[in-house]
C-alpha cells in the first residue's frame, strides 16, 4: 500500500520560513520524482518543484526559485521542501506527489496548509 504522509506548515509572517516533509511508503523510490504541488481555493492545482530520487536533479516554478529549496534524505525516506522568504501569495494547499511519468498518475499525500500573512 502506497503512503504518502505529509508534515510541517502552518501559519507564518510575511518573510518567514516553514518547512514541509513527506515520507513515502510502499514505493520503489529510485524508480520515481517527488514534487510538491499547490492549489489555492478555485485555482487549479500548480507545480511547485520537483526532484528526481536517483540522481537528485531538480526543477522549480519560476516564482519560487531562489526562496523555496527541494531536498531528499536517502536514509530517511523523506523529502523537505525548504521554503524561505515566504510570501502571503505562497498561501496555498501543499501536496506531495510520487510520479514515474506524469504527475497526474502517482500518488499524493493528504495535503498541508500554508498560510502567510502580510
Amino acid at each position: 500500500q502506497v503512503q504518502l504522509v505529509e508534515s510541517g506548515g502552518g501559519l507564518v509572517q510575511a518573510g518567514g520560513s516553514l518547512r514541509l516533509s513527506c515520507a513515502p511508503s510502499g514505493l520503489i523510490l529510485s524508480n520515481y520524482y517527488m514534487a510538491w504541488f499547490r492549489q489555492a481555493p478555485g485555482k487549479e492545482r500548480e507545480f511547485v518543484v520537483s526532484i528526481t530520487w536517483s540522481t537528485g536533479a531538480t526543477q522549480y516554478v519560476d516564482s519560487v526559485k531562489g526562496r523555496f529549496t527541494i531536498s531528499r534524505d536517502v536514509g530517511k525516506r523523506t523529502v523537505f521542501l525548504q521554503m524561505m522568504d515566504l510570501k502571503p501569495e505562497d498561501t496555498d494547499v501543499y501536496y506531495c506527489n510520487a510520479y514515474r511519468y506524469v504527475p497526474e498518475n502517482g500518488y499524493w499525500g493528504q495535503e498541508t496548509q500554508v498560510t502567510v500573512s502580510s
